[in-house]
Order: structure tokens, then C-alpha cells, then sequence
């Protein structure tokens, strides 16, 4: 069995100009939505084994929430930064779990669970969460069919 949990970062503060894209803080709605998202995936039943995120400082912000709420340490990579559904699969698959959360940005969240879903999930807004499952061994076989069942969650 294998999951795969996408998880948009949460909305960041654009409040000063100055501040570089990938340094961006969470605002207040961020700070208030994450750790709801994090306790909804958690109160779901959702297991994971390894939560890997984008090195910007809104979702590794996002990344604490999902990991303090499930035990999780997770792995910063910078390669999550802007990452196209075919790196963020790749990221999954070498992630080395069998059951994963990715915590990364649109425009490449949205792109792939709008694939993986079949066009049912249109769109993945700040700190949605994005649920696939498959019944196969390996990733490779995974990324390779549709999932069996996939579930969204979103705070709005």
C-alpha cells in the first residue's frame, strides 16, 4: 500500500515588499490554519512515515504543524521549491516511505492532485490537504495508475 499526502503550504504574509519569496512568514490565517489542518489529518487516521518539504520558510513553517501533530521530524529539501508534479512524485517515490506527506507549492501542488484525482480536485488553495491511495508495492507501479481512492480537505 502506498499514500501519498500533498499538503499546500499555508498562507504566508506578503505584509513587506522587501522580503525575499522564499523567506516569506506565515500570516496570521496561516498560523491559525495549520495546526487545524495538521489535527484534522490526524483525527482522520492517516499514518505516515516520512513528511519531506520545501526549504521556504512558509511551508517548512506548515511541514511542523503536520509533523508535530503525527511525530514526525520533517525532511527539508530545497528541490520542493516551486516543483513540478513530476519532481514532486520523484521526491515521493526516493523518499524511501511507503506512506508520505509532501509539503510544497502551487503551481505543481494543484497540477498533480488535479491529475491524480481525474480533474476532481481543481484546485489546492493554502494549507489544503490532498489524499491518494493505491494498492501496489512500489512507487513505481503507483505513479504509474490512477490511485484507488483520494480524499481533500481544505480549511476554507
Amino acid at each position: 500500500m502506498r499514500t501519498l499526502v500533498l499538503i499546500r503550504h499555508a498562507k504566508s504574509d506578503w505584509g513587506n515588499p522587501g522580503t525575499p519569496d522564499h523567506d516569506r512568514p506565515l500570516n496570521e490565517r496561516g498560523l491559525r490554519d495549520g495546526p487545524v489542518m495538521a489535527q484534522r489529518l490526524r483525527a482522520a487516521g492517516t499514518m505516515l512515515d516520512a513528511i519531506v518539504a520545501s526549504t521556504a520558510l512558509r511551508a517548512r513553517t506548515t511541514a511542523g504543524f503536520f509533523g508535530d501533530a503525527l511525530g514526525l521530524t520533517p525532511e527539508l529539501r530545497t528541490d520542493l521549491y516551486g516543483a513540478s508534479p513530476r519532481t514532486l512524485l520523484a521526491v515521493a517515490a526516493s523518499s524511501g516511505a511507503d506512506r508520505v506527506a509532501l509539503v510544497a507549492h502551487d503551481p505543481g501542488m494543484t497540477a498533480l492532485a488535479g491529475r491524480l484525482s481525474g480533474g476532481g480536485i481543481a484546485a489546492m488553495p493554502t494549507c489544503a490537504v490532498a489524499t491518494f491511495r493505491w494498492d501496489a508495492e512500489g512507487w513505481d507501479i503507483a505513479t504509474a495508475i490512477d490511485p484507488d481512492a483520494w480524499s481533500f480537505d481544505s480549511p476554507r
